[in-house]
């Protein structure tokens, strides 16, 4: 290899010469395509086809805001955080479904007409357990023994109604 340095190639045209680019022309359209009847349509044009809402144009108006003052407000406190206690939700439904449960597997176990109010506990223990207040555990508990409470029920009722057979 020699030490020389290299020099580039030449490729046979004139770098410093510009390219020459080849006017296009657009022609007019052939004989086939007929031009529409009327003037073009601007963007934006009302459509004859699109009259009624929500494809129709809508007006636009200025909105005017209106309503009743607020005695002595002042415009510049719009929103100010209550200093007093805030209503506090203190009605519960878990503990009372509970009762209920308890009242109704007490009573399944001497006789079946306790069906009622275990399905009332039912109700009540599903409907604390959708309630962010009521406390999970006792819910669940009345969910539990009201649904014991509904299957022993029941049992009696089945057992009574074959006793009933073997009489009639």
């Amino acid at each position: 290899m020699s030490d020389a340095p290299r020099t580039p190639k030449p490729t046979g045209a004139d770098p410093t010469a510009e390219k020459v680019v080849p006017r296009t022309s657009v022609e007019g359209p052939s004989g086939e395509v007929e031009r529409p009847a009327g003037a073009a349509r601007l963007p934006g044009a009302r459509r004859d086809g699109y009259t009624k809402l929500p494809t129709g144009p809508v007006g636009i108006e200025p909105v005017v805001v209106t309503g009743p003052v607020i005695d002595g407000a002042t415009k510049d406190a719009e929103w100010a955080p209550s200093a007093g206690a805030s209503a506090v939700d203190d009605t519960r439904l878990a503990p009372w479904a509970l009762m209920a449960a308890i009242v109704a597997l007490v009573a399944s176990f001497f006789v079946g007409w306790g069906v009622p109010l275990a399905i009332v506990a039912v109700i009540a223990s599903i409907m604390s357990l959708r309630r962010p207040v009521e406390s999970r555990a006792i819910a669940r508990w009345a969910l539990v023994l009201g649904l014991c409470a509904t299957v022993y029920s029941l049992g009696w009722l089945v057992w009574a109604g074959m006793q009933f057979e073997r009489l009639g």
